[in-house]
């Protein structure tokens, strides 16, 4: 389970960087694997408005946004966004992350297609500002609301705190360290509780994408998902994302990892190898089944569909014997 923290303050060790961390810590406590990005180290151009996203679902500036930030915000199960009060709002360098995903907005919004991992990902804002105004969180909250949205979360909670404005000041704060272990735990435990899958196979370009996909779509937050190969490609595979398409989901920002990697990420319960004609993976203790289905890579359309439509057969027989 990934757990990514958005860190809008450009100030350096300051008291929201205290925040996010603690409450970052805590998660990491928990089992989940943290990620922060710090807004104000990163290269985000501001969004220019030319509406591409909106009619191709991909922004065409080229940042650490595309490199990393939106595969990320695909990737994660969690999504802490920690931020400071500027104006009401937030500071422009988090600012500039939220508006460019205007990009994940439009490819849910205009285009249709669901994220596979929209039905479970959650979202959680930490905010702090200098003043006690009784309005004072009104305005971000609704931005992050809807950022949250517009990546496929939900705004699960938030921590807020008043007359936070001298360096030290949350360090200092007499409940801040039990709000986070409490919100954190509630976070992020009804997903402790997932069953995990790792599905595996040689180029982790295809086959397991799309059983990973059908996975995370039909069972919600019911399975924890992951896939790997043993040879991974270094994309996936674009006739693929099209058959996937055509179901209403979206593959975007997907990326080809190990195996060893995957197992990393998650400790499975299961491990489907989808058919590689080798042996993928194997653990000791860990329950493996052999779904035995050809490689569809090079192939037309019509049979990457055909394969697309057994493998959604196959999870929906798995997911019935999870409940």
């Amino acid at each position: 389970m990934l757990a990514l923290g958005l860190q809008g303050s450009p100030r350096k060790n300051g008291n929201t960087s205290f925040l996010l961390s603690a409450f970052m810590n805590e998660l990491e406590k928990l089992g989940a694997q943290v990620k922060i990005i710090d807004a104000d180290k990163k290269n985000i151009m501001p969004c220019i408005e030319c509406s591409v996203c909106e009619k191709e679902g991909f922004c065409p500036l080229d940042d650490d946004m595309s490199s990393d930030i939106y595969t990320l915000l695909r990737q994660a199960d969690v999504i802490v966004v920690a931020t400071p009060i500027f104006f009401y709002s937030a500071p422009a360098q988090l600012k500039a992350l939220i508006d460019r995903s205007q990009a994940l907005w439009a490819r849910r919004y205009k285009l249709k297609l669901n994220d596979p991992g929209q039905k479970c990902r959650r979202g959680f804002l930490l905010a702090i500002g200098a003043t006690r105004g009784k309005n004072l969180f009104e305005g971000l909250t609704l931005t992050i609301k809807y950022f949250l949205d517009a990546v496929g979360a939900r705004l699960d909670g938030s921590l807020t705190y008043r007359s936070i404005e001298k360096p030290g000041d949350m360090k200092k704060h007499p409940f801040v360290l039990n709000d986070v272990k409490e919100e954190a735990k509630k976070l992020i435990s009804p997903l402790l509780l997932r069953k995990k899958i790792l599905f595996a196979c040689r180029k982790n370009s295809c086959r397991s994408q799309i059983a990973g996909a059908f996975a995370q779509h039909l069972a919600g937050d019911k399975i924890e998902v992951t896939s790997g190969g043993s040879r991974p490609a270094k994309m996936i595979n674009p006739i693929m994302i099209e058959a996937m398409r055509e179901k209403g989901l979206d593959m975007a920002f997907r990326k080809p990892k190990s195996i060893e990697k995957a197992i990393a990420e998650v400790k499975p319960d299961i491990i489907i190898n989808m058919g590689c004609g080798e042996k993928c993976s194997f653990l000791p203790g860990v329950r493996t089944e052999d779904w035995d289905l050809p490689d569809p890579a090079g192939k037309p359309i019509d049979f990457m569909r055909n394969i697309r439509d057994e493998i959604e057969k196959k999870v929906v027989s798995l997911i019935k014997d999870f409940e």
